[in-house]
């Protein structure tokens, strides 16, 4: 009797334990009332590509004379911080805003951030000089001198700075640096850095 009445106090024992531990759950991005850490998640990649995308529009440096699109290509965004960042997270953010404003397109022929797309190249060589070029219909493949080069060029750097502010906190700094440069003159369109501060305990690692 003893034994039964242990067995189920150590049944009922094990499901209250399962159900205190708590499983991961979905994160809500859009109303996201989580704490900031000390290094950049998603809310700082956002903040700072739209910080940057609606200068870079409201200035009108990306509205074309006599009208059109500018043909733009993402060039190196130099990581300069102690953490590990897959640049192109931000850049990809960027052009997404670019291309819905409308008043570019990218060029996914040359540059960074996932260009060049080899296929844009590969499936040209290929359906010229392989045995099956035969195959396909002649009209409907790319012709040589037919790639647009792009006009205008995106480039940058994410700087990281550390600065003790009291005995016990310290405040990490994120400098996030764009530029537009034109491709022909080199001249340099337009510019902006966004800041983004962090202040917490000196214990927290900001990489």
């Amino acid at each position: 009797m003893k034994a039964k009445i242990l067995t189920i106090v150590l049944v009922l024992i094990s499901v209250l334990f399962a159900g205190c531990q708590q499983g991961p759950t979905n994160v809500d991005i859009i109303n996201d009332q989580g704490g900031a850490v000390m290094g950049l998640d998603y809310r700082d990649f956002d903040q700072a590509a739209s910080e940057m995308v609606q200068s870079m529009l409201g200035s009108g440096a990306m509205k074309k004379e006599g009208g059109g699109r500018y043909v733009v290509a993402t060039g190196r965004i130099v990581n300069d911080t102690m953490q590990r960042i897959n640049t192109d997270q931000l850049m990809a953010k960027i052009e997404e805003e670019l291309l819905n404003s409308g008043q570019v397109v990218m060029t996914s022929a040359v540059g960074g951030s996932g260009a060049p797309d080899k296929m844009v190249l590969q499936a040209r060589q290929d359906l010229r000089d392989s045995g099956l070029s035969d195959e396909f219909d002649q009209e409907t493949v790319a012709a040589k001198g037919t790639l647009i080069a792009p006009e205008l060029s995106i480039s940058g750097k994410i700087i990281q700075r550390n600065v003790g502010y009291s005995k016990s906190q310290q405040q990490v700094e994120y400098y996030f640096q764009l530029k537009v440069t034109d491709m022909t003159t080199g001249l340099r369109f337009w510019q902006k850095e966004s800041l983004i501060a962090k202040r917490g305990s000196n214990k927290s690692v900001a990489w």
